[in-house]
């Protein structure tokens, strides 16, 4: 077994953990966000990056706390592209506070909280949610508090030793939100050394607060991160490169953790996704991003798990929503065929593939499923113009493949390039030359004779040019025009197949 769990980074990761943070019965990790937008797939890279960990302790029979944190208490930064400009005048609240421009939630951070809850269910991830700002307001890090700020001068020195621009000896660790206007604009007049902090505002209110009983006062973030390291005594937990870099927080926060007499959690830098065609870093402030809902309207939820735990994080890589869908499929299936002895594959890269195979499903199967072909479903569906249940005719009616032909639906309509998109003629609707008459009157003809596969129907097709002395690319370009009335189209042989040889007889019969 342990000669097996060396071969995937999420063991490696789990052995790291182990190594460094003892071996003890159970561990703590963690992730988190601000939902200052919405939460879109790259973001799901750090989430699936920690469940990959966690299924990685259990399998090593760890007792595991995963904790995802909503910091719901940062401010209100920037106005998303998606929503109103008039949402400027909210700037400088905690995003909890801000109105949701959609009428649907609470709040603008519920709004873009539930959507990605709801999204995580299908992919067999379920965290624990912790909402910062209400950690905040009940006070739970008083201590914390206090502790940064009693230390703020170390913390000066630490994070100056990465700036360019040093901090002064009068900024302080921790930002107040005003009680009356609710916003950040305030400025630090006192601190007792205890637990009170008086500010003044912009706005013109001033008072003293006593941090224990009132939720009012935050950490920045280069300080807050390593506190709750320390409350929440957090073993493992991922970064993206820009927390990552020399000098980035979490060099800070290894250093800053130990005022609170903890150590900063085992890491794993993860590089960024993109989507195919769109290049760059995925920006929630643009507001027109691709969410783990979109994927899963394509991609089942263990082909998306798929490309994850396939992929090392510190890799970038993309997800497509072109023709490449059509290939990842057919690389999942494989997987599953080598998972369960129907494929071979060398030895030294069986264990890994199993591996990969057992992290991508959520429930891991007892026998080889039922594979219904992407390619194939893509096809039929529009054969049957998104009649589902027309589709599952050609098949064993089981839940992967209903629910594998609504996503191949999904992918046609909105994704799918051109040449994949068709419409079945039901008659010859356009002039032939007579070569071409000729040629397609032999296909109807040998589809009656005897019944093909796709290798042997595709030798068929360069035996008919012969016989009707037509041009290979005439020949194929008459077929698509005939049945989708393009000059491209799917595969012409496992299209034919597809559709079945009767309807293509069928059309070809009304050549005059």
């Amino acid at each position: 077994m342990e000669k097996k769990e060396q071969y995937h980074w999420a063991d490696e990761t789990a052995n790291r953990v182990i190594k460094e943070k003892g071996n003890k019965p159970s561990y703590t990790v963690a992730a988190g966000i601000t939902p200052s937008g919405t939460v879109h797939i790259g973001n799901f890279r750090e989430i699936i990056t920690v469940d990959l960990v966690v299924r990685a302790l259990k399998h090593k029979e760890k007792k595991v706390r995963f904790i995802y944190s909503w910091d719901d208490y940062d401010r209100f930064r920037k106005v998303p592209g998606n929503v109103p400009k008039e949402f400027e005048k909210h700037l400088g609240m905690p995003v909890s506070e801000v109105p949701d421009p959609w009428k649907c939630h609470k709040s603008y951070a519920e709004h873009f909280e539930k959507e990605l809850e709801q999204s995580l269910h299908p992919t067999g991830i379920k965290p624990e949610f912790i909402r910062q700002n209400e950690m905040y307001k009940s006070c739970k890090y008083s201590k914390g508090l206090k502790t940064m700020l009693k230390n703020k001068d170390e913390i000066i020195m630490i994070l100056n030793k990465h700036k360019n621009e040093h901090l002064l000896v009068d900024w302080y660790p921790v930002i107040i939100y005003c009680s009356k206007c609710k916003k950040d604009f305030t400025k630090i007049l006192h601190y007792d050394g205890e637990y009170e902090i008086e500010y003044e505002c912009e706005c013109g209110h001033k008072e003293k607060i006593d941090f224990r009983k009132n939720g009012n006062i935050k950490g920045t973030w280069r300080s807050e991160w390593p506190m709750r390291w320390a409350y929440e005594k957090v073993d493992f937990e991922p970064g993206g490169k820009d927390h990552s870099t020399a000098g980035g927080s979490y060099d800070t926060g290894k250093e800053i953790v130990k005022i609170y007499n903890w150590t900063a959690p085992t890491y794993q830098l993860y590089d960024f996704v993109s989507i195919k065609g769109k290049g760059g870093k995925i920006s929630s402030s643009k507001g027109d991003v691709v969410t783990i809902k979109d994927c899963l309207e394509i991609y089942e939820p263990e082909v998306l798990r798929f490309l994850f735990a396939g992929t090392r994080p510190n890799t970038e890589f993309s997800i497509s929503f072109d023709a490449d869908v059509i290939k990842i499929y057919a690389d999942f299936d494989k997987l599953e065929r080598i998972y369960f002895g129907e494929e071979e594959i060398s030895k030294e890269k069986l264990a890994k593939q199993k591996r990969i195979y057992e992290l991508s499903m959520i429930d891991l199967p007892k026998k080889m499923p039922f594979q219904p072909s992407f390619r194939h479903l893509s096809m039929l569906v529009q054969v049957h113009k998104g009649n589902i249940e027309k589709v599952l005719e050609y098949y064993q009616k089981d839940d992967r493949t209903k629910k594998r032909a609504e996503l191949a639906w999904n992918w046609i309509q909105k994704y799918a390039p051109e040449e994949f998109r068709f419409e079945l003629q039901e008659k010859v609707n356009i002039p032939l030359k007579e070569q071409e008459k000729k040629a397609l009157r032999i296909l109807s003809k040998k589809l009656r004779e005897r019944n093909y596969d796709e290798e042997t129907l595709f030798e068929e097709f360069y035996s008919i040019c012969q016989e009707s002395n037509i041009k290979n690319t005439d020949f194929f370009t008459a077929a698509y025009k005939v049945l989708i009335n393009k000059e491209k189209g799917p595969r012409l042989a496992s299209f034919i197949l597809a559709i079945g040889k009767d309807k293509v007889i069928k059309v070809l019969e009304t050549i005059k």
